[in-house]
């Protein structure tokens, strides 16, 4: 370990990671709490005076977080018993120990930055569950709902293509099949673009009809391993037995309209039969303001499946059925929501891990699960990704990401500076994307 690069830090100046802190979280902690300000009234419909008190209570937790943070006050252990609360207090120990500082307080603009968002996000959560009845508020709730509604026409763009697709796949042949799975990753990758954490919770909705514009997206994917996956999925298809199980898992990422995009792809990926059974793995808790939690997930399949329009319902009745069959599964784990970089899984979350070990592929979608699977470090844009994983290998995986974070590897030589010297803020702005793949050739 002592060959590894350092940490992301909050306190560079310069740094994509001290704007995080200085500028993004004070604004998404402060539309939590006017979100929890304008559901007021139907608190007290529901819990009376209790609900109005629960209420002040976890505005008051939430703007006493929001002060710690702009006065980059020490970081402050976890008080209230969640299944992971210990778990939490012992890494921010560990965060201590690394520290020679002299009052060896991990501190807001003092610390490996994935560790601070993480805890911060926690940090939320924790206001909710100290301010009973209203324990289960999701604050992001409404922003994710309304990331969905004006992407409507994107969506439904995206359904009508699938069932146009499903009407012909039978008689697709392997290049036409390949072309098809190529298409809906792409889609997949740019769906990854509609992040709320990274606006700071303002509207990041998909607009325009994705399928059109994959062409001219085309240059601004920096690594793409599509062949790899279609050569992995392709071959199994042809040399397994008929009874036997391709199981392909997908770590999600946002709610809403890339949420879509995965469903979308997942349904492919069994029509096609280069699957035959899909793994989902949500958050726990509500977590980087849009990701997908098992609340998000049923939500948005539901209200595909009462769309007015007739192939959009049908696609959200067939997803229903492979939930209800066992052909997509769900699993929800509290190690997506520590702040443990994925190198650690196999210590921290062994059934977790074990369970991973069960794909034959595992899709990793988006920015902060590339932040974990690279332990968030200053590596060289050339390291190879396999190195950066640093001995993370349940099944052979592919990232699937928009960058918006001071972090990427497996780039050509030259290709990262070349791109800096053009551009910046190539790293931060999600115009980018990866297709990144490490397993067995």
């Amino acid at each position: 370990y002592a060959l590894l690069p350092t940490y992301c830090k909050t306190q560079e100046h310069s740094s994509f990671a001290y704007l995080t802190i200085k500028d993004r979280i004070p604004q998404i902690l402060t539309k939590a709490i006017d979100t929890l300000h304008r559901h007021k009234n139907e608190m007290f419909e529901k819990h009376g005076e209790k609900g109005i008190e629960a209420e002040k209570k976890a505005i008051s937790l939430l703007s006493k977080l929001r002060n710690e943070s702009q006065t980059d006050k020490p970081i402050v252990p976890l008080v209230e018993k969640f299944a992971d609360t210990d778990i939490w207090n012992q890494y921010l120990e560990h965060q201590q120990d690394l520290l020679n500082d002299s009052d060896g307080k991990p501190r807001w603009f003092y610390s490996p930055w994935l560790f601070v968002e993480c805890y911060m996000y926690r940090r939320i959560h924790e206001a909710v569950i100290q301010s009973p009845p209203i324990d289960d508020f999701d604050v992001f709730k409404e922003s994710k709902e309304q990331n969905f509604f004006e992407s409507q026409e994107s969506i439904m763009a995206l359904c009508i293509h699938l069932r146009e697709l499903m009407q012909i796949i039978e008689h697709l042949d392997e290049n036409q099949l390949k072309n098809e799975f190529f298409k809906l990753l792409q889609i997949s990758l740019w769906g990854n673009k509609c992040d709320l954490s990274l606006s700071g919770g303002e509207s990041s909705s998909q607009k325009t009809n994705v399928i059109n514009s994959l062409e001219d997206l085309k240059p601004f994917i920096l690594v793409n391993d599509m062949e790899h996956l279609w050569s992995l999925l392709s071959n199994r298809k042809k040399t397994r037995e008929k009874a036997s199980i391709v199981r392909v898992d997908i770590v999600l990422d946002n709610s809403g309209f890339e949420l879509v995009t995965d469903l979308i792809l997942a349904d492919f990926l069994l029509s096609s039969k280069l699957a035959t059974e899909i793994h989902f793995y949500g958050k726990m808790i509500p977590w980087f303001v849009s990701d997908t939690t098992i609340h998000d997930f049923n939500w948005l399949i539901e209200q595909v499946k009462y769309s007015d329009h007739k192939w959009v319902s049908e696609c959200g009745a067939n997803w229903e059925n492979y939930v209800k069959t066992g052909r997509w599964v769900y699993h929800d784990h509290i190690f997506w929501t520590l702040p443990h970089e994925f190198c650690a899984m196999s210590q921290v979350a062994p059934d977790l891990y074990a369970e991973l070990q069960k794909a034959h592929l595992i899709l990793f979608k988006g920015d902060l699960n590339y932040r974990k699977l690279t332990g968030d470090r200053k590596w060289e844009f050339t390291v190879p990704f396999h190195q950066a994983l640093s001995g993370f290998h349940p099944a052979p995986l592919c990232s699937i990401r928009t960058l918006k974070a001071e972090i990427q590897v497996g780039l050509q030589p030259g290709q990262g500076e070349q791109l800096t010297a053009s551009e910046p803020n190539w790293l931060t702005t999600g115009k980018y994307g990866v297709f990144q793949f490490d397993g067995p050739l």
